[in-house]
Order: structure tokens, then sequence, then C-alpha cells
């Protein structure tokens, strides 16, 4: 299918989904999913929790299996999401909620999936090349401000939206700015033991995944993600000179946290790298809705960073020890 039919037919798709929750009362939107689709929920919560007295959760898959909150109910809005479309905790997930009689949109990379199938409304994203504007984190945006929207009209939502499309240009000009920083890290770190990701806020979800799917599944090294503001309550006692962090520092109201890190961080290691959204060029992004769209710039101006450690490695993201080769 031609790139302009199907970005046709993902914006038919978040219109039939948002069209399900108009006149509806919810009690709160669960967000459920594992690994790095859990991740991509991240910054939809934040905006939740900033523009809405409508409580957000989100939840890992096999969580929610095993020990649905009480307050979980048919009145329970939920979106979940898997890029295989056939995550089997995820589809199990979906299918339950479902049954009790939730409104259940799902985003995939795979139309008519297991997930898709399971869901009452399905939402098509794109992956690698694909345009920004239509990937994974835009759909999601699509979505959660066209819901935020339906529930409760706002221009900033509006807004919100018809910045999706500027994606296009503005993620390609932000990995340029970033490129051969990205490039000179991963050279420098290629043989570190364990690489920390330290973020707040709607960034914090990005130091999550780098963390957990592209150090430790996707390249083996170990890590852990720290959240800024937690870091003088434990972690920073593993600082020193020789001990790594990568730093993804927020535009938003979390960035003192980030900042105060930082300062101490760089005091006492000498392998500390900051990616600063605030470095970021967002265009024509009005200001009062730049972190938003900071965060999704984030995340394909830090796989940079990945894809370049993996190449300095000669260990390609797509290898596994255990993932898809055998049964667990």
């Amino acid at each position: 299918m031609p790139d302009k039919e199907m970005y046709a037919l993902q914006l038919q798709q978040v219109e039939e989904a948002i069209k399900t929750v108009r006149g509806k009362k919810f009690n709160a939107v669960y967000m459920i999913a594992c690994g790095g689709s859990k991740s991509t929920f991240g910054p939809a919560q934040y905006i939740f929790d900033s523009e809405s007295d409508l409580p957000a959760y989100v939840l890992t898959s096999n969580e929610f299996n095993y020990r649905k909150p009480k307050q979980f109910t048919p009145q329970s809005l939920v979106l979940t999401c898997s890029h295989s479309g056939n995550t089997p905790e995820t589809v199990q997930a979906t299918q339950a909620a479902k049954d009790m009689g939730c409104v259940t949109i799902c985003l995939s990379n795979k139309i008519d999936s297991e997930l898709w199938q399971a869901a009452n409304h399905g939402v098509y994203y794109g992956w690698g090349d694909y345009n920004p504007a239509y990937g994974k984190s835009a759909m999601l945006y699509r979505m959660v401000f066209g819901v935020l929207n339906e529930l409760s009209p706002n221009e900033r939502f509006v807004r919100a939206i018809k910045h999706i499309d500027a994606l296009e240009t503005l993620v390609p000009k932000n990995k340029d700015l970033f490129a051969q920083r990205a490039a000179a890290w991963g050279k420098e770190h290629k043989r570190e033991p364990i690489i920390y990701t330290m973020a707040s806020g709607e960034y914090y979800p990005e130091a999550y995944s780098f963390a957990v799917c592209l150090l430790m599944e996707m390249q083996w090294i170990h890590s852990s993600s720290i959240h800024s503001g937690e870091y003088f309550h434990g972690p920073f006692e593993i600082t020193d000179y020789d001990v790594p962090f990568l730093m993804f520092m927020s535009r938003g109201k979390t960035r003192y946290l980030d900042q105060r890190a930082l300062n101490f961080a760089q005091k006492y290691s000498d392998k500390v790298t900051v990616i600063d959204a605030q470095e970021f060029n967002l265009g024509d992004i009005e200001e009062d809705l730049q972190s938003y769209f900071a965060a999704i710039i984030m995340t394909p101006v830090a796989r940079q960073y990945a894809d370049s450690i993996a190449d300095h490695r000669g260990h390609p993201l797509s290898v596994r020890r255990y993932m898809w080769r055998m049964e667990y």
C-alpha cells in the first residue's frame, strides 16, 4: 500500500478509536504492555496526569493478568501495545479487558494480529525508516490528545494534534544534531561493562527503555535506569570516576531534578554523557507543548547512541541469546 494511503488509513483508525469514547464516562485509563512498548506509554501517562483529572496507570501486562487492580472496572479505558502483535501476556490482558466490557484500543506494527483481534479497535504504526509522524509515539499522541479532546475539549489538545505532522522534519533534524556525538559515544563506551541511565518526568521512560531494552537485551551490557529524583536516595553511592552515566535531560517541569543529579555526577565521574532536550530544534511548536514533543524526539535521538555502540562492539541490536530462540 502506498505511504499516503497508509497514512490515511492510520488516521482513520485513530478517528474510529476516538469515536468509541464519545459520550462515555471513564474512571481511569490503563495502559498495558511489556518492555519497550510499555515504556512508550510513559509520556502518555505524564500527559494524562498533567492535562486531565482522569487517573492514568501504566502496568506491565502479566502483572495486570495476575493482579488486576480492584479499581479496574468496565468503566476503565484500556490502551495496549505490542510491536509484533502477538506478545502473549498483552494479548491476554487485552482480551480480558474487552471481555469485561472495557473500551480497548491497541497499537501494533501488525494489522490483524492476535492483539488486533483481541481489542475493540486497532491502530497501526510504522517502524524503522517510516515517516516519524506516523510512528509508534506519534500515533499514540494522536490517540491520547484526541481522547483528551473528546472527553474535555481544549484548544491545547487541538494544537498538539496539529503539531504531530511536524515530526516528519523535526526528527531527522534532531538526529543530525546529535549524530556525531552519538558516534563518538559508541566508540568511547564500547568496552564498558556497565552503563547507567538517568532521567525524570516524561523522559524517564526513555532511560528505562534504553537500559532494559537497548543495553541489557540488545547489547548484553549491565545497566539500570535511575530516576533523577531517586539518585540521592541510594544510587549516587555507586558514582565514581570510572562509572559511566547517560543522562536524558528534561526540557520540562522536572529539569531541576536532572540538573541537581547531573551536577553531582559530573563532580565525581569522568564519564557522564548528556542528551539535553533543551538543545532540540522544535520548530514552531509552542512552548507549552514543547516538552511533550521533545520526549518523542528523545527516542530516535537516543537510538543513535545504541546503534553506535552496537556497531563498535560488533554486536548487532538484532542479536539475542534467549528471546524468540527458545521456550521461556
